[in-house]
């Protein structure tokens, strides 16, 4: 099965190179497009101001994240690290989770996440859906899949609509029954090899000699022919 991380990010604002962290990350765990109920998430303490524009978005305010673990933290960065493991990175305008997340393993001296390894589904709407308004909230509302969680923008419920939007972009319910169609037509072969063994081939009649024989003898001797059962093999 293919392995997937859905991830999302919140941050102080929008440029790493002028001092704005990341304070929130999420990664849900996806196979063959559908949630495996497995995640990550922390918030961080980005050691500086929030912004109060920032904190409109997202509702993180510097007295909520003090304290919280900062990113070169072994339960953030190890913790981060180990759960995506060598697995692609999807995200909805993937250059700017992918800037901060390289800015902050940088600073903690680790290997950056390189660019091949990103899925962008901002990318991918904008193949599907050129000229139309390809945000997060957009293609919720597109493809019919409800914000009622969410008041505010937050790492976590955004990382799980995204994880919604990338199944619909690679077929949505296409792809939906066709998952559940091989899961079916598999069970079904599990049970009737379980309840009836190998079917045989070609499958043995049902009727006794005796009633072929009987069947034969009505052909004969009542219609006084047998040349269109004879085409059957009757």
């Amino acid at each position: 099965m293919a392995r997937e991380i859905v991830l999302d990010t919140e941050t102080t604002g929008f440029e790493p190179t002028m001092g704005h962290r990341l304070v929130e990350i999420a990664c849900l765990e996806i196979e063959d497009f559908v949630p495996t109920g497995r995640s990550f998430h922390v918030y961080i303490d980005p050691c500086r101001d929030m912004p109060v524009e920032a904190e409109r978005v997202h509702g993180l305010s510097a007295a909520f994240l003090k304290g919280k673990p900062r990113f070169e933290h072994p339960e953030v960065v190890e913790g981060f690290l180990e759960f995506v493991g060598d697995a692609p990175l999807v995200a909805h305008n993937a250059g700017f989770d992918r800037a901060f997340v390289n800015h902050e393993l940088r600073t903690c001296s680790r290997d950056e996440l390189h660019e091949t390894r990103w899925v962008d589904t901002l990318a991918l709407a904008k193949r599907r859906f050129p000229g139309m308004h390809n945000s997060l909230d957009a293609l919720c509302k597109r493809f019919k899949i409800s914000l009622s969680e969410r008041e505010k923008h937050g790492a976590l419920i955004d990382a799980k609509l995204l994880a919604a939007v990338y199944l619909e972009l690679k077929g949505g319910r296409e792809r939906r029954l066709e998952l559940t169609s091989a899961a079916a037509v598999t069970m079904v072969h599990v049970a009737t090899q379980n309840a009836y063994g190998a079917r045989p081939r070609p499958v043995g009649p049902l009727s006794t000699p005796a009633e072929r024989e009987a069947h034969a003898s009505f052909i004969r001797d009542e219609l006084k022919t047998d040349e269109l059962w004879a085409r059957f093999g009757l």
